[in-house]
């Protein structure tokens, strides 16, 4: 079926389920109206794959579909039988940084030695700008304690796992890209509970030690076995290759339908200023982490990659402490609503980069 008609057939869908959800909410049929919005979003998604402007925000889309049924079903996604499947969250975060592991290699931190300038300023904004970010909004805001410091939370972990995405897109400095995310990943088993314990220490209780050694084995351990895959096996199983990236999409969207769904009942009542709160932390994430770079002379490239690493956080890492915690459905929800908007904000972002070269990029391209 040709690529146009299949969006023309995808987009038809979703007029046809989101007048079903209408008709179904008025109706007060609110299961019903539930399911069609539910499919609304993942025929939207399909529509997106046809398109080469939206084509990187089908995946944002399908997310929202699954935190839509996790809204309205959310006994899905809370227990099969005596299993909770809050029990999947810490596996599931394992596993995405297994597949980072499994993507990167030693020469990946040649970078450091290359360029440490861009490295040392990005890593530095991250966990500097992101947490007063993040502590600031908390206390602005007349949220439970437990929900503060999950605000707080976002802002104290490392860079996200999509902003090496969006870089590329954005025409940035990849290669900076993943050295910051590399970096700020192996070292906030470290960082992350210091901080945490500066800004949100009265607000709940921190242990340190144990925060440690909880990120300890979410990130170093699979990251290690993972860069051990990457040397001894790599490029021999193709297919685990190639089914990776699809794995780690499927465990983000698993983790933020699980989180939704035992936070459902805070979300009602808190969602809309949560949303706000959580965009105005992101979209001001990538301004100061751009101004950042512009600050120190950094090339345009560098001021790019910065913003967007300071700006996406890891979600998936922030709600995987707060399961260790044991407060996963108030510390963990700033983590389910930051995930979904960071992508929404960051693919719009990289949209608007991708047709504006920098100068030193239009330069490099008419030199080779």
């Amino acid at each position: 079926m040709a690529p146009k008609k299949s969006s023309v057939i995808f987009y038809s869908l979703a007029v046809l389920c989101i007048l079903l959800s209408i008709i179904f909410w008025a109706a007060n049929k609110i299961e019903l109206s539930g399911w069609s919005l539910t499919f609304f979003f993942v025929s939207l998604s399909f529509a997106f794959r046809y398109n080469a402007a939206l084509k990187g925000l089908s995946f944002t889309v399908i997310i929202f579909a699954a935190v839509t049924l996790a809204m309205f079903h959310p006994e899905y996604f809370l227990q099969w039988g005596n299993f909770k499947l809050s029990s999947l969250i810490i596996p599931l975060i394992q596993l995405l940084m297994f597949g980072m592991g499994a993507s990167m290699s030693v020469n990946d931190f040649a970078a450091v030695i290359k360029s440490p300038k861009g490295v040392v300023i990005g890593v530095m904004s991250q966990f500097i700008i992101m947490p007063l970010l993040g502590f600031a909004l908390a206390s602005l805001t007349n949220f439970p304690a437990e929900i503060a410091a999950g605000i707080i939370l976002i802002g104290c972990s490392p860079s996200g796992l999509a902003s090496n995405v969006m870089a590329y897109l954005s025409k940035a400095n990849l290669a900076l890209s993943i050295t910051i995310t590399s970096i700020t990943t192996l070292i906030a088993p470290f960082v992350t509970p210091l901080l945490m314990k500066l800004f949100a220490g009265a607000l709940i209780e921190i242990e340190v030690m144990k925060m440690m050694w909880d990120i300890f084995k979410m990130i170093i351990i699979p990251i290690s076995a993972g860069l051990i895959f990457n040397k001894l096996l790599s490029g021999r199983s193709k297919w685990l290759d190639k089914a990776m990236p699809y794995v780690s999409m499927l465990s983000i969207a698993l983790i933020i339908t699980i989180i939704t769904a035992a936070g459902r009942e805070s979300l009602l009542k808190i969602g809309a200023l949560l949303i706000v709160v959580a965009l105005v932390h992101n979209c001001f994430g990538y301004l100061l982490g751009y101004w950042s770079g512009r600050l120190f002379k950094m090339p345009e490239r560098d001021c790019r990659t910065i913003a967007i690493e300071v700006g996406m956080q890891n979600a998936g890492l922030a709600s995987g402490i707060a399961k260790e915690m044991g407060k996963i459905a108030t510390v963990g929800l700033a983590a389910a609503v930051f995930g979904p908007l960071m992508n929404i904000t960051g693919s719009a972002l990289a949209s608007w980069w991708h047709n504006r070269l920098p100068k030193e990029y239009t330069d490099e391209t008419v030199h080779k």
